[in-house]
């Protein structure tokens, strides 16, 4: 798979980096959440701002006819946001029992509306035109990030390097073209410098005020000077990960894959960064992927290298979908019983076969089956793509206390799995056989 337009993967050279990131790997699911008053019309995430004609850049509603009108009605929703439901403390808790060990949460889109208490612009959650400010949790970050922590969970400050709010990238002078910075910063170094510098502050504030963060995850905009920033945040912020999406591999700590999942076995850190629905941010008609796809999905990705980054937007009240719930809740189950296969596991060869899946820790193998959609039941003789087993190999079903008979032939091990084994792990999504 291509890495970051062709570019090659730099590992880090700052050992506290790269045991950030050997913890970061062994943890494997995570959490993130898109949020911010464009969920108020339940639309993309600030994409509608943009003056390119994309799928995920159309206006709609009443304002959709005048980009303008419409770029002043969307900026006026933070005079509406106002999510009165907001409890983090139910969505830590109902991520931890669904086995996620980590966090990303937008601290700020593209759009440049801050959901942080930061002193370098108004066009935050926490000014006096929010009707949420009046709230004792209106800082939304530092609320989120306080009640993931205390779950134990590893945290990521996703940031958006573009502001289309801020007039030093979106210079009003200038007609906006596209989703880049609309001047010649050449020809303006004052104003560019300006907006480096407001980035860097903004950053600061969030590496300076929010508590140990282990992941900043910097999204947009390749142009900006990263390395004075990335100082910062690791002199602030001993051994975080930098994942500086567009911009050079020294800065991009691992790599993205958005809404997709790689054919292959990467052999460096990696993360699908995946909805749970269709949307990154909150839709009134959400429609949620299947349990059973959800962890096949983060099956295959472990087999590959990868960790999965698991999306869901909050609404304007503050709450999930109760949908998120449900699927979080059904992920738990199949995690409580399988996922020794899953935390701090490596991949092992040949990673990914055919229907199964293949990872190992410490002294265990774990060879995973992802039957089809029709498929609600074992065979009585399953056939595992393996050539080599230990004699003395004990196979077991997680799940099961029971130990399975087999046999070796060619380069298959031949497993008899009992009926009544067979009935008690019926319509599993993912069936996982241990051999130690």
């Amino acid at each position: 798979m291509a890495f970051a337009a062709g570019k090659t993967y730099e590992a880090p050279k700052d050992e506290k980096v790269k045991k950030k990131i050997a913890e970061w790997q062994d943890l494997k699911f995570g959490l993130f959440m898109h949020w911010g008053t464009y969920s108020i019309w339940g639309i993309v995430e600030s994409w509608s701002l943009c003056p390119e004609d994309r799928s995920f850049t159309q206006r709609t509603g009443p304002y959709a006819d005048s980009y303008y009108g419409y770029k002043n009605a969307y900026e006026n929703l933070q005079t509406q946001f106002n999510p009165t439901l907001f409890n983090p403390e139910k969505w830590a808790l109902a991520a931890k029992n669904a086995g996620m060990k980590y966090m990303v949460f937008t601290t700020k889109h593209h759009d440049g509306f801050c959901m942080f208490d930061t002193k370098y612009t108004d066009y935050k959650v926490t000014s006096a035109k929010t009707p949420f400010s009046s709230n004792p949790r209106s800082n939304i970050t530092k609320e989120v990030f306080d009640s993931f922590r205390k779950q134990d969970f590893m945290l990521g400050a996703y940031f958006s390097k573009p502001d289309w709010h801020s007039e030093d990238f979106w210079w009003s002078y200038f007609p906006v073209k596209d989703r880049g910075v609309n001047y010649d910063i050449t020809k303006y170094p004052d104003r560019w410098k300006r907006f480096n510098d407001y980035t860097y502050n903004q950053v600061e504030e969030l590496m300076t005020g929010y508590g140990k963060l282990d992941v900043l995850w910097f999204d947009g905009q390749p142009k900006m000077e990263m390395s004075s920033i990335v100082e910062m945040a690791r002199k602030d912020q001993p051994g975080i990960i930098v994942v500086n999406r567009y911009g050079k591999p020294e800065y991009i700590n691992y790599l993205t894959p958005e809404q997709t999942i790689p054919e292959k076995y990467i052999p460096y850190p990696w993360e699908t960064c995946m909805t749970m629905g269709r949307a990154w941010s909150y839709n009134r008609q959400e429609k949620f992927k299947p349990t059973r796809k959800l962890i096949q999905m983060l099956v295959d990705i472990v087999a590959k290298n990868g960790n999965l980054l698991l999306n869901i937007g909050p609404g304007p009240d503050g709450e999930w979908h109760k949908e998120a719930y449900e699927r979080l809740e059904e992920i738990g189950k199949w995690i409580k019983v399988n996922g020794e296969s899953i935390y701090g596991t490596k991949p092992v060869l040949p990673y990914r076969q055919d229907k199964w899946a293949f990872t190992g820790k410490d002294k265990a193998q774990y060879v995973s089956y992802l039957p089809d959609e029709d498929e609600r039941d074992l065979s009585a003789k399953m056939t595992i793509p393996m050539s080599s087993i230990n004699k003395n190999a004990k196979i077991s079903l997680l799940g099961s206390d029971k130990l399975l008979k087999w046999t070796k032939s060619d380069n298959q091990i031949l497993v008899d799995v009992p009926k009544e084994t067979i009935t008690r792990l019926s319509g599993q999504p993912v069936w996982v056989f241990k051999i130690i």
